[in-house]
């Protein structure tokens, strides 16, 4: 079974090259999970949909309501690094705790995690 990984890390920023890049790492880190074997959830590809579909005018609360959604389902949480920087991560976070999702701050010890569900 793939393990659902909620992927949680920065994505605004206070100017758009600052934004780009956290788009950039948010993907990276998705992909690099995609690889080993999990089942990552990438928030940042909301920024092609954005692109896409210009004329919809969804608000920003409408696509962390989704993400949301996705977190409550999802089997753990990664954290990239500088997540306390973002007000939602902090929010994915407590919520996360409150449902008991165990929350990881690196890939390392969340193959750890898998290899140790194996085992069982």
């Amino acid at each position: 079974k793939m393990l659902k990984v909620y992927v949680a890390g920065p994505y605004s920023a206070d100017n758009v090259i600052d934004v780009l890049k956290n788009i950039g790492k948010g993907r990276q880190a998705c992909a690099d999970l995609f690889a080993l074997g999990f089942a990552p959830f990438c928030p940042w590809h909301d920024a092609d949909f954005i692109i896409m579909n210009p004329d919809i005018n969804h608000p920003v609360q409408y696509f962390r309501d989704y993400c949301i959604e996705w977190l409550k389902v999802s089997d753990v949480m990664i954290l990239l690094p500088e997540w306390q920087k973002s007000i939602g991560c902090q929010d994915e976070v407590n919520l996360a705790k409150e449902l008991n999702i165990p929350i990881f701050y690196s890939k390392f010890s969340l193959i750890e995690y898998k290899n140790n569900l194996k085992k069982d």
